[in-house]
């Protein structure tokens, strides 16, 4: 199924220990695959990971992903056993030294330098990547979705042009057999007629034309990415198209020739939107 350029996908999935995180992906036309990423420092390199997978799944366009993390507050409160023992057996010593008695309370050892710490748990990239790969899997699903929207509207949209190509590359067929048949009863000798034949014939020119707006109809209804193609097709068209005016010997081909490359010009800037 044809699929178009424009899209957008977003998610939001639950990892573990960091929380909530966001994948948005959007894309958007152009000739070549373009993927631009912004994620949050700690997961940069998860950056190739991101890449492969959207490069699995699209062939076209500029691509935009952006990945947020909402960290959940996960704090750990760590004792510095070896530290606090030191403390004690100063303090036994103190007291041994000096005869003092009082016992030292709980509290007074806690919030001595360096007892107790608090640090913050962290998930790793290679811990956090089996999730983020699902969350980002149903992003392109959303996305693609759109796409492929785009493309069924951008297909009927091209089987209609194409259609009055060809039924303007038809008259062209028709008229050119009238004009050159009026044109040459008009020269005095054979050899002046032959010049002429040879030099005004757009036989092949309107064959070849026929024949690449055939294929352009049949690229349509073929899955995959047809863009480029497509594309290829169009400059072949309009190339012939060229040489069709340039060598017109009638008002009236010289007229649908401007016609027929107005219509190639736009299939192709509709063109520039298949993936």
């Amino acid at each position: 199924m044809m699929r178009g350029m424009t899209g957008f996908g977003s998610r939001d999935g639950v990892v573990g220990a960091v929380g909530a995180v966001g994948v948005e992906i959007r894309s958007t036309n152009h000739k070549f695959l373009e993927i631009v990423q912004h994620l949050p420092e700690g997961l940069l390199a998860l950056e190739d990971k991101i890449k492969k997978e959207i490069e699995s799944r699209l062939k076209r366009g500029r691509i935009t992903c952006v990945v947020t993390v909402s960290a959940r507050q996960s704090h750990q409160v760590c004792v510095d056993k070896a530290l606090l023992g030191r403390y004690m057996g100063l303090v036994k010593e103190i007291g041994r030294r000096y005869h003092i008695s009082d016992a030292v309370k709980i509290d007074t050892l806690i919030n001595l330098p360096g007892v107790l710490s608090v640090s913050e748990k962290k998930c790793t990239p290679q811990e956090l990547w089996p999730a983020l790969k699902k969350v980002v899997g149903t992003a392109l699903d959303d996305l693609i979705a759109m796409r492929r929207k785009e493309g069924r509207a951008l297909a009927v949209y091209l089987k209609k042009e194409v259609a009055r190509l060809e039924v303007s590359i038809g008259f062209v067929k028709t008229r050119f057999k009238t004009a050159i048949r009026e044109r040459a009863a008009q020269f005095a000798t054979d050899t002046e007629r032959a010049a002429f034949l040879k030099e005004a014939d757009i036989s092949e020119e309107l064959s070849r034309l026929a024949f690449h707006a055939k294929s352009f109809r049949l690229k349509l209804g073929v899955a995959g990415p047809v863009g480029k193609e497509l594309d290829f097709i169009c400059q072949e068209m309009q190339r012939e198209a060229n040489t069709i005016g340039a060598k017109s010997c009638d008002v009236e081909i010289s007229a649908a020739g401007v016609k027929i490359k107005s219509q190639i010009e736009k299939l192709r800037e509709q063109v520039q939107n298949v993936e």
